[in-house]
């Protein structure tokens, strides 16, 4: 027999070696990663596109933001956004500087046919993420103790409602759009030049997302607070 004539066997996919006990390939150094909080926005970023495109449904898109929130490494994150068109690399090294924004610890606040709300005095992160699927999300700022300038909101809204409350000495701005349903940021500018700054990022489907300042509430010894951080 002519063994140079032989077909070559094809080699055992991963699945295959597996139930024959062969060892696993390792992962990848890069699927090994821990997930930062700017990698589980961007993964939630097209998540939400890919909702507003008619590319997941409601029920789909509730599920994969639970596990984006859940995710420990890049190795869990990618995945949820493997079947979706557009996906930008997980890290682009590029001779120019990241984008500047917000760093430190995130909040997630999640409402799925129920309530969450924060309120009080509580200590503000650099991110808060709110998520509500036929229930609501009240997030209250008005006695809250910001510990950076700039707070950033990302707030998503399907047969539900993100409310978010402000005290008036603060900066508020918002970018966002609603699908049947609204969002609406009352943008305020402080004249305090050292006030926090709150950006409420947000989609609303068949929802709302709502950011306005409350009426006679305001951040207490505004300027020594942030003085203090700042300077130490």
């Amino acid at each position: 027999m002519d063994l140079e004539k032989q077909p070559q066997k094809p080699a055992f996919p991963a699945e295959a070696a597996e139930a024959v006990g062969a060892a696993p390939a390792p992962a990848p150094a890069q699927d090994r990663l821990r997930a930062s909080d700017a990698d589980r926005d961007r993964i939630a970023d097209i998540l939400r596109d890919a909702l507003a495109e008619g590319r997941l449904d409601a029920e789909e898109h509730s599920e994969r933001i639970d596990a984006v929130y859940r995710a420990k490494t890049m190795g869990e994150l990618q995945p949820l956004v493997q079947d979706l068109p557009a996906v930008r690399p997980a890290s682009a090294p590029s001779g120019r500087p990241a984008p500047a924004g917000p760093q430190g610890p995130g909040e997630n606040l999640i409402a799925v046919f129920s309530s969450s709300v924060r309120k009080g005095r509580w200590r503000v992160g650099a991110r808060t993420n709110a998520f509500a699927l036929f229930g609501s999300v009240e997030i209250d700022l008005t006695e809250a103790l910001f510990s950076q300038r700039h707070t950033v909101i990302n707030a998503t809204s399907i047969f539900g409602s993100v409310e978010v409350r402000v005290p008036e000495n603060i900066s508020l701005r918002g970018n966002g759009n609603g699908l049947f349903g609204s969002f609406e940021v009352r943008t305020l500018e402080s004249v305090e030049t050292d006030a926090p700054v709150v950006t409420v990022h947000g989609y609303a489907l068949f929802g709302s997302v709502e950011a306005r300042p409350r009426r006679g509430r305001r951040v207490a010894d505004l300027q020594e607070r942030m003085r203090k951080y700042f300077l130490g």
